[in-house]
């Protein structure tokens, strides 16, 4: 699987992406992950014929990549055309492989809600996802209609840019790619996210109050542990 992301802070994702399964699964060439910054991508404005200046570019060497929205509002919008060309050049780079499959995301909090399932199916169905990781008050909205995005939301929430998001998209999606986790670890979503779990010491002493293992898991009973694991999460689904 490779993952293409457009960010105009490829820096955010150097320390995870280096770290713990996923870390071990881009060094074993499982994934790859590759970046396309829109700001190489600013294409400068005509000059102006009076201050003979650059428009997209000041003294500083500093390529803005948004602009004010029409019809007012707060805040910036990302502008259409620098994204769009970095996805060209990602998307020149993935059709070298003539049996690619290449699905664009782009993430909106209010889009329909990315899940494990999800995950899955984009897993097998793709070789190459692109994820634009927005900012600001959000993207030009034409870029969605010219790329032909999937409109994607981790969450009822807001959070400051795209990039966490395309994190946690990677790390759901990679780890429904064959190797890349071990086989001690295959279930642990099955298991981590249906019920409680504990381990060691038996009894937990904290501020004078002792906090147990529940007895049926001490059991050794199999049957009644999924049992109990079951009404876990019928009790976590009901939350």
């Amino acid at each position: 699987m490779h993952f293409h992301i457009i960010t105009i802070f490829p820096d955010i994702f150097s320390s995870y992406l280096k770290e713990s399964i996923i870390g071990r699964a881009i060094k074993n060439k499982m994934i790859s992950v590759d970046f396309y910054n829109p700001r190489d991508f600013v294409v400068p404005a005509r000059l102006n014929s009076r201050s003979g200046g650059d428009k997209t570019k000041n003294k500083n060497g500093y390529k803005p990549v948004d602009d004010k929205p029409y019809g007012g509002g707060p805040g910036m919008v990302m502008r259409a055309e620098p994204i769009i060309k970095a996805f060209e050049k990602a998307e020149k780079k993935i059709k070298k492989n003539k049996n690619a499959k290449i699905l664009t995301i782009n993430f909106i909090p209010s889009a329909e809600k990315f899940t494990t399932d999800f995950a899955k199916k984009i897993s097998k169905k793709y070789t190459d996802i692109v994820l634009i990781a927005g900012r600001y008050e959000g993207i030009d909205a034409r870029v969605d209609k010219i790329l032909k995005t999937k409109k994607i939301s981790i969450g009822d929430f807001v959070v400051t840019g795209g990039e966490l998001p395309a994190m946690i998209l990677i790390d759901c999606v990679s780890r429904q790619l064959r190797g890349v986790l071990g086989k001690i670890e295959s279930l642990e979503e099955e298991r981590i996210s249906s019920s409680e779990v504990y381990t060691r010491p038996e009894i937990l002493k904290h501020k004078n109050k002792n906090y147990k293992v529940p007895k049926v898991l001490l059991s050794g009973n199999h049957k009644k542990i999924e049992e109990w694991k079951n009404r876990q999460r019928c009790i976590l689904s009901r939350v």
